[in-house]
């Protein structure tokens, strides 16, 4: 702690020493700049100790360490195109500018240099600096060495650090970004909507799920946060919208660990007068499209095997044969509560007197039959236990026309053919309410109300952003791939005396 706080009087008082000289206290830009990775590449169509005196250019970004050797002076720099060392010189400089930035400047100031594309006579692309400016003084150092934080809560907590200093990262959430882009795109191109719904509602319903709750000062209400995007995006449909989607923030106060996040973001689509085997191939490619994109932006082997996984066609299953096939459970739709109780507790599930059937099956199909789905896998035609939402499967006695798909045991999404029936909407609704002693499923009256208008046949689909990512991008944890994810809070820390 004491070498930390010499270390921050140390960096005031370079900084005040940088000011006391008449420079500007934190300029508030510094214009005509190029990107490191533009000089970069000038430079290094040079002959090895040759300096284009024509070309001037001015980039700016943060100094990674300071390394003197006589009279010269080398600062790698760092923006988000990349890195370009700095040359300084005292005879290009003149000693006194020279000499006073050398003795204002730290590993991790941000700067900014105007000077000639250059490459060193040991081959080394080079920006030879004229002038050079501080543009914000780092009071904090950064990482020793500038190998990143090697604590993980750490690089969470702080991911502005870990994204300056670990280039990987950075690359991640360019990445991220892209996909992103390009997922809107590509719903784009085929027709749908991108909209936004409310966070904030009387009711948190469309998944199973606890939600978070907060109070609506002005209403004097309590209100909760949206665990899912669905059932504002089918009133969409009640309206008239046909293909319409959202990507946004869902909140559900559960789980945090490598593959679930309490604030995650979700995208919901739907589609009117579709089913969900139209879903199904809409699924197959846009995940494939989104593999292939994945893999030409941070291309590697592991990449272009996920390509390959992603490739249509996907495997197929039935939910109930799978679960018979793995588990030696025979007919399981036929068995009570009770026993379903009882199985899912015999295979590890934390189970209560009071849950429901369709929860005992999920859990049981996690148990036996999720670990068994490594290639791409769509689970198709889930007992109508389990989802209130679905409409009832065409031939199937006793299921839902819904499919999950999976990969390497994990659910990647969710689709339904949608129920529009609103007396078996509200009925499901009822039991649901009936059978879960936690509020899942919330009745949500003003949906029911809709769907008495009338709501076209539709599909719909659900999937997690953030796990999709994660998969495409070979990381693995979905803390990875979220910029802010929650974390414990810090052991100790304040502000500095």
């Amino acid at each position: 702690m004491v070498a930390g706080r010499e270390l921050l009087a140390q960096r005031r008082a370079k900084r005040e020493h940088w000011l006391g000289t008449g420079k500007e206290h934190y300029p508030l830009s510094f214009p005509g700049r190029v990107t490191t990775a533009h000089v970069y590449a000038e430079a290094e169509k040079l002959a090895p100790g040759v300096t284009d005196d024509k070309t001037t250019r001015r980039v700016a970004g943060r100094v990674l360490l300071l390394r003197k050797v006589g009279k010269n002076a080398f600062l790698p720099l760092r923006d988000a195109s990349g890195d370009l060392q700095l040359h300084l010189q005292a005879d290009v400089m003149g000693v006194d500018l020279y000499d006073r930035v050398l003795s204002a400047l730290d590993g991790g100031d941000i700067v900014g240099a105007e000077g000639n594309p250059s490459k060193t006579s040991r081959g080394e692309p080079s920006l030879l600096v004229k002038s050079l400016t501080l543009l914000s003084k780092a009071l904090n150092p950064p990482p020793e060495k500038w190998h990143g934080l090697k604590d993980s809560e750490a690089r969470l907590r702080q991911r502005y650090v870990d994204l300056f200093t670990s280039p990987d990262t950075f690359r991640t959430f360019e990445a991220r970004s892209k996909l992103v882009r390009e997922l809107r795109t590509e719903l784009d191109k085929r027709g749908f909507f991108e909209v936004e719904t409310p966070v904030l509602g009387r009711v948190a319903s469309g998944a199973a799920a606890k939600p978070f709750q907060t109070h609506y000062n002005f209403l004097d209400e309590d209100y909760r946060l949206r665990i899912s995007l669905e059932l504002h995006l089918k009133r969409l449909l009640v309206g008239g919208f046909e293909k319409v989607y959202e990507i946004g923030k869902v909140f559900r106060n559960e789980d945090l660990d490598s593959t679930h996040s309490p604030e995650f973001t979700m995208l919901e689509l739907y589609w009117a007068y579709a089913d969900y085997e139209d879903i199904r191939a809409l699924v197959e490619g846009l995940f494939s499209h989104l593999a292939r994109v994945a893999s030409e932006i941070v291309p590697s082997e592991q990449g272009k095997e996920i390509v390959r996984s992603f490739t249509p066609p996907y495997g197929r299953v039935d939910f109930v044969e799978s679960l018979e096939k793995e588990s030696g459970i025979h007919d399981p739709l036929s068995l009570s509560v009770d026993q379903l109780r009882t199985l899912a507790k015999e295979a590890g599930a934390r189970i209560d007197s009071d849950t429901p059937p369709g929860t005992c099956l999920d859990k049981l199909f996690s148990r036996y039959v999720e670990p068994t789905l490594i290639e791409p896998t769509f689970v198709f035609d889930h007992p109508q236990s389990t989802t209130p939402l679905a409409r009832r499967h065409r031939s199937k006695l006793g299921r839902v026309e819904r499919f999950e798909l999976y990969y390497h045991g994990m659910e990647l999404a969710n689709a339904y053919s949608e129920l529009n029936d609103p007396d078996e909407q509200e009925a499901r609704f009822i039991e649901q309410a009936r059978d879960m002693a936690e509020e899942s499923y919330a009745y949500d009256a003003d949906f029911v109300e809709a769907l008495r208008y009338g709501m076209p046949p539709a599909g719909g689909l659900g999937f997690g952003v953030d796990r999709l990512i994660m998969v495409l991008l070979g990381a693995p944890s979905i803390k990875d791939v979220i910029l802010f994810p929650p974390t414990r809070p810090k052991a100790e820390g304040g502000p500095p005396a």
